[in-house]
């Protein structure tokens, strides 16, 4: 398993986690530093991260695109003409490697590659101002995005057009499908809506003590969030209410987290459920939540960036060989 974060110094930092053989703090996972790459001229504001492929987006209005395995920078994409906000790969359920990456600016506009090769097939305007966030449905044939101009709107990726465009009357700042793409989750400040994916139709709220700023869905129905309560929240969506908390998880507000879970077609129950945090001191933390329900955890594995994170992405690597992405069509710096 791979994480890469990036942050305000301009730096994307790589890492792989892997057992720790002997441990004298009950840590029993260690984050192995792969690459730490001055990447962009401006803050890391984004990234992603799927198979073998990451990306990062930048205020310098530029996607850097790495190969994870070889711990390779592969050059940059320059089709976007403001701050990066977001950025998605999409990878088909029989595939290994995504098939597309999907991107957001400040302007309004998301960009879809093709992945392989990193080739730009078109952009959308699908808000007047910034785009916030940006999320893809299971199957690759919708997307939703918020804005700063308070709405959500749904793109149509086969057509590459908006289909839908909804007046929120707020500013929402993210947008999550949940794995199965029945419904999807988007954050207004300190609450969080559940909404049916097939009319948008709002479930139920859930209310945090303090903004979130970031959230990921996890396995059986939670949504795991983190933000200026420097805390680790996950919501159990189908009753609309607190499943655990990992409270100071850490010292400042967490900026990115991450829901490891393996996806190998291995059914090893042994395997814990691990979560991946980053707060802007710097610090990347993974935590088995299982323990959560009874005790405060101890972070199974931890790192120092002594940089301020603003993001964090996950990638689950198979042991299957990777196709090598060297050969795209990648533009380079």
């Amino acid at each position: 398993m791979s994480l890469i974060a990036g942050s305000y110094e301009k730096f994307i930092w790589g890492f792989k986690l892997k057992p720790l053989k002997h441990s004298s703090d009950r840590r029993t996972l260690t984050l192995t530093q792969l690459f730490s790459y001055p990447s962009h001229i401006g803050p890391v504001t984004c990234a992603a991260a799927c198979g073998p492929a990451a990306a990062s987006g930048s205020s310098d209005d530029t996607i850097h695109l790495y190969d994870l395995p070889s711990a390779a920078s592969l050059g940059s994409l320059h089709d976007h003409a403001a701050t990066i906000t977001s950025l998605c790969f999409y990878t088909p359920p029989s595939l290994s490697f995504p098939r597309n990456l999907i991107s957001a600016a400040a302007d309004g506009s998301v960009c879809i590659f093709d992945a392989d090769p990193f080739v730009h097939l078109t952009t959308l305007w699908p808000h007047k101002k910034a785009v916030n966030d940006l999320a893809v449905h299971p199957s690759g044939k919708l997307a939703l995005t918020v804005g700063r101009d308070q709405s959500l709107a749904m793109l149509n990726l086969v057509r590459g057009r908006r289909s839908f465009l909804c007046r929120l009357g707020k500013e929402a700042t993210l947008v999550k499908y949940d794995p199965n793409g029945e419904s999807f989750f988007m954050v207004v400040g300190d609450k969080i809506g559940v909404h049916v994916a097939e009319d948008a139709r709002l479930l139920f709220e859930l209310e945090n003590r303090k903004k979130v700023l970031c959230a990921a869905p996890g396995e059986g129905g939670l949504l795991l969030t983190g933000g200026e309560d420097c805390n680790i929240t996950a919501w159990d969506t189908k009753s609309g209410k607190a499943a655990y908390c990992i409270e100071d998880a850490h010292c400042t507000r967490v900026k990115g987290i991450v829901a490891l879970s393996r996806n190998d077609g291995t059914a090893n129950t042994d395997d814990p459920y691990l979560v991946a945090s980053a707060s802007s001191d710097g610090i990347i933390r993974v935590w088995d939540v299982r323990m959560a329900v009874k005790e405060k955890p101890n972070p199974l594995a931890e790192a120092e960036t002594k940089s301020r994170l603003t993001c964090l992405a996950g990638s689950s690597l198979k042991s299957i060989k990777q196709p090598k992405m060297g050969d795209s069509g990648t533009k380079e710096e």
